[in-house]
C-alpha cells in the first residue's frame, strides 16, 4: 500500500488574539464614552449608518443606546427578517445621559438600506447620501428610489451648520453575508465611499451577526479576535470595500436578549470609542 499524507485542517481559533479587548473593564470603557466632549461647546458628533438591507443598522443603533443608557432599548424599528428595509426615513437618534433633558454629544443617523436596483436608482441613492453627508437633508425625509431630494422639498436644508453635517460614515455589514454581497450593492457602497473621501469624511465599518457567522464566537464571544474565520471575512471585506482592516469593527447586536451582557457591551463600546476618536479627529481638523 502507498503512503497517504493528509494535511490537517487548520484550527478554528488562534492561540492568541490579534486585537486586544479589555473584557473585564466595561465600566471604564463606558466612562470614557460618558466623558467625551467635543472641543467646541454645543457641537455634537453626527454618525451616519448605511449598508445593505437587513445588515443590522437599526439593531446596532438600539444596541448602542442600550449600552449607554444601561437598559435595553428598542427605539429604532427592526424586523425579524431581512427581506425588506424597515427604515424608510432619515432618522436621528439622540441618547439620553442621566436626566431626560441631558444627552450625549453624539447622534446616530439611520437611513434606508442599499439594495439591488437599476443603475438610475443606485445613482439617486448615492446623490441622496451625498446630500445627507453635506447636511442638506432634514430629519424625517422619506427616501425615493425614483428621484433625489430637490431644493424645493420641505426636508431640504439650504443652510446646514456643522452639526447638520455627517462627521463619520459607518458601513454596517452582516458578517455571514460578506461573500454573498452582490456587485450592485458593493458598487453603491464604493461610490458612497468615494463621495465621503471627497468631503474628507472618515469611513469605517461595523460587522454584525458575528456569532451567526462563526460557531466559535457563538460559543464564546471572547473568541472574536481568535477566530480565523472572522479574520478572513474581515480581510475579504477590507479588500472589497477599500476600508483598512483597522477601521473594521466586529460586534454582536442585541437581538433576543432581555438583559445586558458585559462581554457584548465591551465589544460595542470598543467599536464606539474608535468611531468617536476617528470622528473627533475629523472635527478638530475642520475647526483648525
Amino acid at each position: 500500500m502507498g503512503n497517504y499524507f493528509f494535511k490537517p485542517a487548520p484550527p478554528p481559533s488562534l492561540s492568541e488574539p490579534w486585537r486586544e479587548i479589555n473584557w473585564g473593564e466595561r465600566q471604564s470603557a463606558l466612562k470614557s464614552v460618558q466623558d467625551y466632549k467635543p472641543r467646541i461647546k454645543g457641537q455634537h458628533l453626527r454618525i451616519l449608518l448605511h449598508g445593505p438591507v437587513g445588515a443590522g443598522k437599526s439593531s446596532f443603533i438600539n444596541s448602542v443606546i442600550s449600552v449607554l443608557e444601561v437598559k435595553m432599548r428598542t427605539l429604532a424599528v427592526t424586523e425579524s427578517t431581512s427581506t425588506d428595509c424597515c427604515t424608510k426615513k432619515y432618522t436621528t437618534y439622540k441618547i439620553q445621559k442621566g436626566s431626560p433633558d441631558a444627552f450625549y454629544p453624539l447622534v446616530l443617523n439611520d437611513m434606508s438600506g442599499v439594495k439591488n436596483g437599476t443603475r438610475r436608482n443606485r445613482k439617486i441613492h448615492v446623490k441622496d447620501v451625498t446630500r445627507l453627508m453635506k447636511g442638506h437633508v432634514k430629519d424625517g425625509y422619506t427616501f425615493n428610489p425614483e428621484c433625489k431630494i430637490s431644493k424645493d422639498d420641505q426636508h431640504y436644508n439650504t443652510s446646514p451648520t456643522v452639526n447638520d453635517k455627517v462627521h463619520v460614515l459607518v458601513s454596517v455589514i452582516d458578517a455571514s453575508k460578506v461573500s454573498l454581497m452582490s456587485h450592485e450593492v458593493l458598487e453603491v457602497m464604493l461610490d458612497i465611499r468615494e463621495e465621503a473621501k471627497e468631503l474628507g469624511i472618515p469611513h469605517v465599518a461595523i460587522l454584525t451577526q458575528i456569532d451567526q457567522a462563526c460557531p466559535e464566537i457563538q460559543k464564546d464571544i471572547k473568541n472574536v479576535y481568535r477566530s480565523i474565520k472572522l479574520r478572513e471575512k474581515m480581510e475579504q471585506f477590507s479588500v472589497n470595500s477599500g476600508i483598512p482592516l483597522n477601521s473594521i469593527f466586529p460586534v454582536k447586536n442585541y437581538h433576543d436578549e432581555i438583559d445586558l451582557n458585559g462581554d457584548v457591551d465591551s465589544l460595542i463600546l470598543s467599536a464606539l470609542r474608535s468611531i468617536i476618536n476617528i470622528g473627533e479627529d475629523f472635527l478638530n481638523r475642520k475647526n483648525t
